[in-house]
């Protein structure tokens, strides 16, 4: 038989019409069964789809002519290649000859083992497994990639090495996984990349691989072929010490930032990962802050939403460098001794046609039912977490936010909304679970495991919910009921500090208990207490804009918040800006306003706020015993008519601090307070100090008398300045 007889579509080895036209029109389910090479009695028949070409010849590892292949179709060539032996396409383009090696030609690429594991949703590493990964077959280099698309029809890798023809690189499927997978030989890190998806409805679409490693900066959509190569880390000491840091005894200050609002250059530009290092990590180390808590740094296509609502849940976002600038960031924040915590999203995903949403032309990762998988408030879907695969590509993805970029922490955000199935809906808009019941199941189950993953795999790194009910067991472990978080913000110790410091001082002695509230469920959870970015956005107005009074009274309220919180069990966090006194609200398409500084009321702000983290991480008395009930007495809660509140904070082998707010514009002298020791206490932080931009009307020292007082056998005669907090401590 010569290859004669296959000129024309005629002779043996010759393809049906059908066949050739699923092909012809991108189609075609099983490319393998057709294209490459194909024993024919005795022979071997080689098929390739080149749309446009002129001619087609079969070659060898020299270069050397094996065997003309002939067109069937336009574009489909076909011909006998002799022998067994390895060969190459030579492809005549108008005006150019490529020659390449033909993708059909390679065998299975996913091993069975890892396919089943995805599929039970206990693949450690999908990302591994699923995406676009450099890789040598036969001696070849080129780029394997594979994508879990179960009721697709077709799916082809689509680029710029193939024009964005899905006819050209169609995948093979394999069952009963639903991975389709392709090795294109020759391509390089740097390629861009999407799936083009025959869909279940027959609809086609092009998406972005969901577990791409890197991607177009926005508004561009497409996935980026990442190098492999893994990034030589030089932080070894910190990651040894790093469950020592982030122990529950330890001390907790993190500064929250909006990566591309921080600081611009003269162009009013972000200044990418590496050029934000420069001057965010010295100012935050600076400053005495631990941590730096980064709002969603996973690709989002839309800037407006802060990251909240992410697609590349596996790529840093490339508004701010590739992949390995923010691998740098974060090394050189662990040389600085300050951790990185990243704000991390498995809520709901946004419904851009290039992302998740009927990814094959079905609902694959959210629900069906928009009861179930549509966010009313957000305009976005909701991961179908009781799908095997869809829950393994999420814990997936936090568990390369640590392994591949040494993430010390991932904040969670809106727990809330993941909990209940009728959050946020009205009667009859929402779907009971199988027990008739609100909770959300699948969702819990989820979160217990995403949990119990994380710390089973790196202990000594922080998950933080954002969890804004009185859901109980948070920071349970899962063992005993609980859904396995170190800690969770507290919300509503946010709400109600900030309304009532919100009041004119001459209302307040009827709001008293919103200062109090906290500590009757303060040891219900391990707890952060947030001043977040969510808290001076959407008309809310800055911190500073929310205080009474004129403007020494406005600065005032707010250094006495801040000396509030910091005398307060719970760890620390500040949205960055709240240091600076900021009058207005956050606006993410600026920088911060610096300039502010020149003024010294701001600029005593942020003194303040930098001595209040020093003197946190030098006092065990004020963060040791954070969530124990032994960590903390109140010396007066009651004072209502003057606004007072004090407390003592202890830890052990420790000086134990007495904490002291007068939250009304009165100062007050010979004011006598209960504490346990005799002897000499200072005046650590007085923020009515002159050197915050107080009026220096406080007292430096006191003596404790032999007078009991609030079941402690001495006391101080104290001289209260206005609207301050003190925190004394024992000499």
């Amino acid at each position: 038989m010569s290859g004669w007889e296959l000129q024309g579509g005629a002779g043996p080895g010759a393809l049906d019409p059908g066949t050739v036209d699923a092909l012809l029109h991108a189609r075609h389910g099983d490319p393998f069964a057709v294209l490459g090479p194909h024993p024919l009695d005795g022979a071997r028949i080689v098929r390739t789809l080149q749309p446009g070409a002129h001619a087609v010849e079969a070659i060898g590892p020299q270069g050397e002519m094996l065997a003309p292949l002939y067109e069937q179709a336009p574009g489909l060539f076909a011909g006998i290649v002799p022998g067994e032996g390895r060969y190459r396409l030579r492809v005549h383009w108008p005006g150019a000859v490529q020659e390449l090696e033909d993708p059909y030609r390679f065998g299975l690429l996913l091993d069975e083992g890892g396919l089943d594991a995805l599929s039970r949703g206990e693949h450690p590493q999908p990302h591994h497994l699923l995406g676009a990964h450099p890789a040598t077959r036969d001696g070849v280099p080129g780029v394997r990639f594979a994508v879990w698309a179960p009721n697709a029809r077709r799916v082809s890798v689509i680029g710029d090495f193939n024009q964005w023809d899905g006819r050209r690189h169609p995948m093979r499927l394999r069952l009963p996984h639903g991975v389709w997978e392709l090795f294109v030989p020759g391509l390089l890190p740097g390629a861009r990349y999407k799936y083009e998806v025959l869909g279940a409805d027959h609809v086609v679409r092009q998406k972005a691989d969901p577990v791409a490693w890197a991607t177009e900066a926005p508004p561009a959509t497409a996935s980026v072929v990442a190098d492999d190569a893994p990034f030589r880390w030089t932080d070894q000491a910190w990651m040894a010490e790093r469950a020592v840091r982030q122990r529950l005894d330890a001390p907790l200050s993190i500064y929250e930032l909006h990566a591309g609002s921080w600081w611009r250059d003269a162009q009013g530009e972000p200044p990418g990962w590496d050029g934000l290092a420069e001057r965010l990590i010295p100012y935050v180390s600076g400053m005495g802050f631990t941590h730096i808590e980064l709002l969603p740094i996973a690709e989002h296509p839309f800037g407006g939403s802060w990251g909240y609502q992410p697609l590349g849940q596996y790529a840093p976002t490339a508004r701010f460098g590739p992949p390995e600038a923010f691998a740098r960031f974060v090394d050189r924040c662990h040389e600085a001794g300050l951790g990185v915590i990243v704000d991390w999203v498995p809520a709901h995903f946004p419904t851009d046609a290039h992302g998740l949403a009927q990814f094959d032309g079905t609902a694959l990762y959210e629900h069906a039912d928009p009861r179930e998988g549509f966010h009313q408030d957000w305009n976005t879907l909701i991961y179908n977490l009781g799908r095997n695969e869809v829950s393994g590509f999420l814990i997936g993805s936090a568990l390369a936010w640590l392994e591949r970029f040494h993430v010390d922490g991932l904040r969670v955000d809106a727990v809330a909304s993941m909990l209940y199935r009728d959050y946020s809906r009205k009667h009859g808009e929402w779907v009971p679970n199988i027990h008739g019941g609100r909770e959300n199941l699948e969702s819990i189950a989820f979160l217990k495991r995403f949990n119990t993953v994380v710390h089973q795999r790196h202990p000594g790194v922080l998950t933080i919910a954002e969890e804004s009910t009185a859901w109980p067991g948070v920071t349970r472990s899962p063992t005993e009921g609980g859904l396995g978080f170190d800690y969770k913000w507290n919300m509503g110790w946010m709400h109600d500090t900030l309304q009532y410091l919100s009041r004119d001082p001459i209302h307040r002695r009827w709001h008293h208990h919103e200062m109090t509230f906290s500590m009757v469920y303060a040891y219900s959870e391990h707890y952060v207490l947030p001043l977040s970015h969510d808290e001076v956005v959407h008309g809310k107005r800055s911190l500073l804009g929310r205080m009474p009074g004129d403007d020494w009274q406005r600065f005032a309220n707010l250094r006495a918040y801040y000396g509030f919180m910091w005398g307060h069990p719970g760890k620390k966090l500040l949205f960055a800006g709240g240091e600076l006194a900021q009058p207005t609200e956050w606006n993410h398409d600026a920088q911060l306003p610096w300039e502010l500084l020149d003024d010294p009321r701001h600029r005593g702000v942020q003194r303040l706020l930098r001595d209040l983290n020093r003197l946190l991480a030098r006092e065990p008395a004020l963060h040791a015993w954070d969530g124990e009930p032994r960590g903390f007495r109140w010396a007066i809660g009651d004072d209502a008519d003057n606004s007072v509140f004090a407390w003592l904070r202890f830890a052990e082998h420790a000086r134990p601090a007495l904490v002291v707010s007068n939250l009304t514009p009165r100062p007050l002298r010979d004011y006598r307070i209960g504490v346990p020791r005799e002897g000499r206490w200072h005046a650590a932080i007085d923020t009515d100090a002159t050197a915050y931009g107080g009026s220096g009307a406080g007292q430096a020292e006191a003596w404790a008398e032999p007078v009991p007082v609030h079941g402690q056998p001495h006391s101080l005669a104290l001289a209260l300045p206005p609207l301050a907090t003190v925190i004394y401590l024992a000499d």
